[in-house]
């Protein structure tokens, strides 16, 4: 797929890697970095109201300055891809556009079983996730949407990546809550409406 003018297979399904830029190319990073998500805007992936990858995200996540991170929202603003919230992010669509719903991609139901499995006791916090490798036989996917799996879990905070060892469990205290207190064991969950007081 050469659909952007540089190397092939750069826009998949399970993932722009940072191995796959091509640092000094014709096309600057943070444009094939922008084309990579307007692709995914354009293919249904994402929908008005997704969140797109922050500033820090995707500068940890491509080992990019963060100049060059911020040119990418540039980029998709001025494309009319992308809107920015102060405090909030950087969301998909327009500030005016309808917000979908949209179904979880294959990486966020592996986080979601993972995370019942968390829930269930069935992973005890302190002990080991399942490796990449094993999701990739238990669910059928590619690395890249394994890995994607596991990071979402660490960004989300159930987690935690020792270097060399593996992924483990955090402690049920530090496992992200909603507001009210509960544990938000769904990713991307809609939020609870709120309740009517006489």
């Amino acid at each position: 797929m050469s659909c952007f003018g540089y190397r092939a297979s750069v826009v998949d399904q399970d993932g722009l890697t940072e191995e796959q830029l091509v640092r000094n190319g014709p096309i600057p990073v943070y444009k094939q970095i922008s084309d990579w998500i307007a692709g995914q805007i354009a293919s249904g992936q994402l929908v008005p109201g997704d969140p797109v990858p922050s500033e820090a995200e995707l500068a940890e996540r491509y080992n990019i300055a963060r100049s060059t991170a911020r040119r990418v929202a540039e980029d998709l603003r001025d494309q009319d891809l992308v809107y920015t919230r102060q405090g909030q992010g950087t969301f998909v669509g327009r500030p005016d556009s309808p917000h979908k719903r949209r179904k979880l991609t294959k990486y966020q139901r592996i986080a979601e079983a993972l995370i019942e499995r968390i829930l269930s006791g069935k992973i005890q916090p302190g002990r080991p996730t399942p490796s990449e490798k094993l999701l990739m036989q238990e669910f059928g996917v590619a690395k890249a949407t394994a890995r994607q799996a596991v990071d979402l879990l660490e960004t989300e905070g159930w987690t935690h990546t020792v270097p060399q060892r593996g992924t483990y469990v955090r402690e049920p205290s530090a496992w992200p809550r909603s507001p009210e207190g509960d544990t938000n064991h769904k990713p991307d969950a809609p939020e609870p409406a709120e309740e009517k007081t006489s």
